[in-house]
Order: structure tokens, then C-alpha cells, then sequence
């Protein structure tokens, strides 16, 4: 088994001792690639919140700005328009972590000030300088992901030599400079980025070699939720039909030692996560 770690901070604490937690994906965007346009309405997207939290979401993530392949930026108030009631109203009604998904470093101390106490920051730090510094003051968890390029670019011909090995390296690059400006090392989270400049091929290596990703000593992130590498592989072109695609990887993950899994359809992937994590926890019985 993989590194057991408990991520503690002000407020918060995050077991991943005990089983991989879920992350909820709750995108308050009118284009995001799975659920764009549903959660647009404040009131829905804390109902949705809070039906995750039934079903067993151990983490609630809420993003303003869609990041799915070829998509634009969003002002950081737009971002804060769309996501701060939903924070507010979710930290006052469930006992759950919130993360905020944003690579605003504005955005995200709006989002902790309302009740949010992790940043998921899919550009690893790269695309606000500042975002380092507010999370060494702050002292939230911080997620660091690889992504190859920009949400704009990022499926434009994505090309490696050695996709896993890149991918470490990039992490590990990314884990120093935030420590270097201030951050905790034992609150970084990483996230491979599956999807993020990526090409099919490039996600099914990542997940055969997931495990190598420990030697970076950090709790991992997965995101394969209704992925479209999912829809390429398996011939189902809506993201609603990826379900049991994105169970397999749900599993293969947890075995390999997957800490956090974000994903869109809680209820289904508790079970998933739950049953992979009770066959893999326990030493094989000596049968002689």
C-alpha cells in the first residue's frame, strides 16, 4: 500500500489513513464539459452540494471557470459572482470541506474567507504569482496539477518523451518553488492531470504507471471522471454514459494507491472506491 497522510490546517483535517477520500465535482459554469449549464442557479448547485454530501462526498469542489479542453478564461469576478454564494451557503448548511477549483489567486482568498479550505489550482501556481504567497498565509491545503499548456491550447498535438516521467518532474518542480515561497510542504496535494494536455494514450500510461507518482512523497489527486479519453476508448460519446469506464479507473486507481478521487457521480463511485479499498488494505491470509 501506498503512504498513509494527514493533511491538517487551520480549521480542517483530511484523514487519507483510512481509504481514499471523494471529491465532488460541483461546477457552478454554464460550459463545463460534463454538467456545464446545471448548477448555474445558486440554489441548485448548494442542493447538488449537499446531495453529494448524502451520498458520501468527502470533499466539495467548486469551480467558476470551466477548464475543459479549448476553453477561455473568466474574470476573477465572474468567478466570485458565480461561486461565493454557493461557498457561503454550503459551509453554513454541511460539515464538509470545500475546496475552491480556481487558478485566481483572488478568487481563492474570496473563496477561503467564505468558507472554502482548500485550493485546487489546476495551473500548479503558474497562472497568478500570487497564489503562493496567499497560501503560506493562509496555510490551506493547496492541489498542484500538471497540465501541459493552457485550458486553451493544452489538446493542441500535447507531445512528451516519457509522459509519467515529465509529469514527476514537473510536480516535484512545482512542489519546491511553493514550498520555497512559504507553503507547507506537508499541506501540497498532487494531481497528474489526466485530460490536461494529454492525448488517450498518454492517460492510459499515466494510470498503468500511477504508482510511480509516490516517489514524490505527496497524497495524489485523480480526476478520470466522464473523462472523453474514457468516451474514446469504450465508443460513448456522452459523458453520462463513461460511468462504468470511469468505475474501472475509480478502481485501478485506489489499488495503485490513489488518495483523493474527484469525480461527478458520488453515490456509484463510493461503492467503487470502498469495495477496491477494503481488497487492497487488508495482507493476503496465508493459506498453508
Amino acid at each position: 500500500m501506498a503512504s498513509s497522510y494527514v493533511i491538517e490546517s487551520p480549521g480542517l483535517k483530511l484523514d487519507l489513513s483510512k481509504g481514499p477520500l471523494l471529491m465532488g465535482v460541483l461546477n457552478v459554469t454554464p460550459d463545463s464539459f460534463s454538467d456545464g449549464g446545471e448548477h448555474c442557479d445558486p440554489a441548485s448547485a448548494v442542493a447538488r452540494g449537499l446531495e453529494m454530501i448524502a451520498q458520501g462526498a468527502d470533499i466539495i469542489d467548486v469551480g467558476g471557470e470551466s477548464t475543459r479542453p479549448g476553453s477561455a478564461g473568466v474574470s476573477a469576478d465572474e468567478q466570485i459572482r458565480r461561486v461565493i454564494p454557493v461557498i457561503e451557503a454550503l459551509a453554513q448548511a454541511a460539515d464538509k470541506p470545500i475546496s475552491i477549483d480556481t487558478t485566481s489567486s483572488v478568487v481563492a482568498r474570496r473563496a477561503l474567507a467564505a468558507g472554502a479550505g482548500i485550493v485546487n489550482d489546476v495551473s500548479a501556481g503558474r497562472a497568478d504569482e500570487h497564489m503562493f504567497e496567499l497560501l503560506a498565509e493562509v496555510g490551506s491545503p493547496l492541489v498542484l496539477m500538471h497540465m501541459l499548456g493552457t485550458p486553451a491550447d493544452m489538446q493542441s498535438e500535447p507531445c512528451y518523451e516519457d509522459v509519467v516521467g515529465e509529469i514527476t518532474a514537473f510536480l516535484a518542480r512545482a512542489v519546491d518553488k511553493a514550498t520555497a515561497a512559504g507553503v507547507h510542504r506537508d499541506r501540497i496535494i498532487i494531481d497528474p492531470g489526466i485530460g490536461f494536455g494529454k492525448t488517450v494514450e498518454h492517460n492510459l500510461e499515466i494510470l498503468r504507471r500511477f504508482s510511480e507518482l509516490h516517489c514524490l512523497g505527496r497524497p495524489i489527486l485523480l480526476g478520470t471522471s466522464r473523462k472523453s479519453f474514457i468516451g474514446r476508448v469504450l465508443g460513448r460519446e456522452s459523458p453520462r454514459e463513461r460511468l462504468w469506464g470511469t468505475a474501472a479507473t475509480v478502481a485501478l486507481a485506489v489499488a495503485a494507491g490513489a488518495h483523493l478521487l474527484r469525480v461527478h457521480d458520488i453515490a456509484q463511485m463510493r461503492q467503487v472506491a470502498d469495495m477496491a479499498y477494503s481488497i487492497v488494505s487488508q495482507p493476503p491470509s496465508d493459506a498453508s
